[in-house]
């Protein structure tokens, strides 16, 4: 994959699972990073455990994403610190509530909705004037579960991650012009906190389909962490021009053939949120003309 010399890179969620992991990933093909994440002594334990490099540049930023505001202050602090900002991922998420909505926390529900949903849009707000200014630039938002399919019994979780998807394919035609791309990634199942979450609350308030899938994924490692950091620099690298507006699947699409394709990709609904009709599937009903 791509290294990311010269580049200029904001993660959110930055010291735990995946976030831990595309942290590494930037800073190992070159990459300067601004790392985010709610705990300053995790936050240090990370820029210690990176290892320094002489042309590299690592800032830390601490700050608890459920407030609306941190979004505004954070892309300020980075403004001082880096002469501009190639890429956003914005990683941090938490899973909400579990069970049935009339038996959610409804405040937790509320700040599921915030973090998942919220923060990242406040976060792309924030940049998107500034990768405008220097031409360009590329916004990740991770997305999950829920985002294509229903998923019972995590209804925060998934609205907000349905929400994100639909969201980044908008704010991708609205900066189209302006050579910033937006796209969103379904990492997989992964072994990470939130697959404990699942684990300990048991079926009783998952499901036992929830349950049973969190159970295999334990089972077999879950998907890899890896292969998604890979997407990451991927998309935001020169190789991925013209790719914007998509949700592309770490786990079941290919991530290295992509660039033989732009032209398809740009020109269609391809790895897009959709309405299916009965056409869609092979009925010939479902049309009033």
């Amino acid at each position: 994959m791509a290294g990311a010399t010269g580049i200029y890179c904001l993660i959110t969620g930055a010291t735990r699972g995946l976030g831990e992991s595309l942290a590494h990933a930037f800073w190992d093909a070159g990459a300067n990073l601004a790392l985010v994440a709610r705990r300053r002594d995790c936050l240090e334990q990370l820029v210690a455990n990176l290892g320094n490099r002489s042309k590299q540049e690592v800032i830390t930023l601490a700050a608890d994403l459920a407030d609306l505001d941190a979004a505004d202050k954070i892309v300020s602090l980075v403004r001082e610190k880096f002469p501009r900002l190639s890429a956003l991922v914005n990683n941090a998420a938490m899973q909400g509530p579990i069970g049935p909505l009339w038996e959610n926390d409804w405040e937790e529900w509320l700040k599921t909705i915030r973090v998942d949903l919220l923060s990242p849009v406040a976060l792309c707000r924030a940049v998107s004037p500034w990768m405008i200014e220097q031409g360009g630039g590329s916004i990740i938002n991770l997305s999950g579960g829920g985002a294509t399919s229903p998923r019972a019994n995590f209804s925060a979780y998934a609205t907000a991650k349905t929400g994100l998807v639909r969201f980044s394919e908008t704010i991708a035609d609205e900066l189209r012009p302006y050579n910033v791309r937006v796209n969103c990634i379904a990492p997989g199942a992964m072994n990470t906190a939130m697959l404990n979450q699942v684990l300990e609350r048991g079926a009783a308030a998952t499901g036992q389909k929830e349950y049973a899938h969190a159970v295999k994924v334990r089972q077999r490692g879950g998907a890899s962490m890896q292969r998604v950091a890979q997407l990451c620099l991927f998309l935001v690298s020169d190789a991925a021009r013209g790719i914007s507006g998509k949700l592309i699947s770490a786990v079941w699409d290919p991530i290295s053939s992509l660039p033989k394709h732009l032209d398809e990709l740009s020109s269609s609904d391809i790895y897009t949120l959709r309405r299916i009709v009965p056409k869609d599937r092979g009925k010939t009903w479902g049309s009033e003309q």
